[in-house]
C-alpha cells in the first residue's frame, strides 16, 4: 500500500520560496523553513515573539500577507503565490 502524496503549493517567506503540503498554515510553513527558530515578529524591544497558542487568541503570530499588515499566521491557510513577510529579527 502506498502513501497518499497531498498537493502541494508554493508561497514566498521573507523573499525565500517555500513548498508546502496543501492545507497546511502559514505558522507550519514558518516551522518548516526554520522560521519558528527566529519567531514570526519582533516586539516593540525588539526581542523574538513567535507562535503561542496555535488558535488566534495571542496574536504572537502576525505576520503581512500579500500586503495585508496583522495576518494570524495560525488561522491562515498557504495557497499558490502568498507572499509573505515576518518582522522577525535577522
Amino acid at each position: 500500500m502506498s502513501e497518499a502524496v497531498l498537493p502541494r503549493v508554493r508561497l514566498t517567506i521573507d523573499g525565500q520560496p517555500v513548498e508546502i503540503e496543501q492545507g497546511a498554515t502559514i505558522a507550519a510553513a514558518l516551522a518548516v523553513c526554520g522560521g519558528s527558530a527566529y519567531g514570526t515578529r519582533a516586539s516593540i524591544t525588539g526581542e523574538p515573539r513567535a507562535p503561542m497558542c496555535g488558535m488566534g487568541v495571542c496574536q504572537e503570530c502576525r505576520v503581512t500577507v500579500d500586503g495585508r499588515m496583522h495576518v494570524l499566521a495560525c488561522q491562515t491557510v498557504c495557497r499558490d503565490g502568498q507572499i509573505v513577510q515576518t518582522t522577525r529579527p535577522r
